[in-house]
């Protein structure tokens, strides 16, 4: 099937993913007058004498805004809030599907990180979360950072989600190649958003309890340009962060330097940079995470024909595909059960763990559980809950 061009047909059939469904069937004066006016005064006066009780007289219960400025829009880069929305409609329907949260893509004009932090702040009252998607780092770490005081969930998908599912990923790889996470030396490239957030989680960055969270042993990211280094004069804010808690040793080099002896290859960054001669060079038995769409850094065959033990990318038709989907419904489900302020590290390692546990008994082409699986997203949920609860 032609997935282009078929998606095409689809999207204008039908106009869109999404509409929305009333609760109530209103046929009747006195349903009338209960969901409008004069009955609905009762419920503003409530939620006038008690903020709080939004929550049980509204949608904010169970609503999530999907907000991008269409900066960095899958790996079409930036093609606008416009020609964003189809996306952000299919994670809508994601949410819907596998977690029953009603969410609604809210695709703003500008790229100004001043006047993105402002929109969301004025239409927060109405929702329980804030997925930010599909907005280009640095931007996306300024906006996220900003919002964390709005009272309710703000969480950059492009970040945590992919870190969370990867973390996810790798505990079920280490298992099954007999290796264990702190003893892993892996390599990123890719030092954007998803990047960056998979080093820190991967290094358990913002731990309060560091006995919660494995850091692996090592991490080395890398962009266009080589490895992050100290050396390096043209780093931004993040990736000279980035630092503090990556390349212990400061080696510099290119891609294929940092390769050299790694146990682990996370790509979230291009098509086509890896041969098999590459992974050649890696440690024994080396796990491939290769994640750039619709093409990955290295297919599954070239990289098994270069020695690889496990193969994951972002596809579909490809065994063990690391897709968001795995996290964000269940993460943002738990989140409002709990009607958590903020999701926080402790919330995230317990997501993944959740993911790499739906699995009893993972193998080689089965780390990761299938991305329909529709029980994950709850057993995700269920943790993230405990875990906020807890905190």
């Amino acid at each position: 099937m032609d997935y282009f061009k078929e998606s095409l047909i689809l999207h204008q059939r039908l106009k869109g993913k999404l509409r929305v469904t009333p609760k109530i069937d209103v046929r009747s004066t006195e349903e009338l007058s209960l969901v409008y006016s004069p009955g609905v005064a009762e419920p503003c006066r409530a939620i006038a004498a008690n903020p709080e009780s939004v929550y049980d007289y509204t949608i904010k219960c169970n609503t999530v805004a999907i907000v991008s400025d269409g900066s960095a829009v899958l790996g079409l880069g930036n093609i606008g809030a416009r020609a964003a929305i189809p996306v952000m409609e299919g994670k809508a329907l994601l949410f819907k599907r596998f977690a029953n949260i009603d969410a609604f893509p809210i695709c703003i004009d500008s790229q100004d990180t001043d006047k993105i932090v402002e929109t969301v702040r004025l239409i927060a009252p109405v929702f329980g979360g804030i997925n930010l998607e599909d907005i280009a780092a640095p931007r996306s770490f300024e906006v996220e950072e900003r919002l964390q005081d709005l009272g309710i969930p703000v969480f950059h998908d492009d970040q945590h989600g992919t870190a969370i599912v990867v973390l996810a990923a790798l505990i079920n790889a280490v298992k099954v190649v007999g290796k264990r996470l702190e003893d892993l030396k892996v390599v990123i490239n890719g030092s954007g958003a998803a990047g960056i957030a998979i080093a820190k989680l991967l290094r358990c960055v913002g731990f309060d309890n560091v006995d919660a969270c494995v850091p692996v042993k090592d991490i080395i990211l890398c962009d266009s340009k080589g490895i992050i280094s100290s050396k390096r004069e043209d780093l931004n804010s993040s990736k000279r962060n980035a630092l503090s808690y990556s390349n212990s040793e400061d080696v510099s080099g290119t891609l294929k330097d940092a390769l050299v002896g790694a146990d682990v290859f996370i790509g979230v960054s291009m098509a086509n940079l890896l041969t098999k001669e590459d992974v050649r060079t890696m440690a024994e038995d080396p796990i491939i995470l290769a994640l750039a769409n619709p093409v990955p850094e290295i297919m599954p065959d070239e990289a098994y024909a270069g020695g690889a033990a496990i193969v994951g990318t972002g596809r579909s038709d490809l065994p063990n595909q690391v897709n968001n989907v795995l996290g964000f419904p269940g993460i943002f489900r738990g989140a409002l059960d709990a009607r958590a302020k903020r999701i926080t590290p402790a919330m995230k390692l317990a997501a993944a763990i959740a993911i790499a546990d739906h699995l009893k008994e993972p193998r080689k082409d089965y780390i990761i559980p299938a991305t329909l699986d529709e029980a994950v997203a709850w057993k995700v949920a269920h943790a993230v809950r405990d875990a906020a609860l807890k905190e």
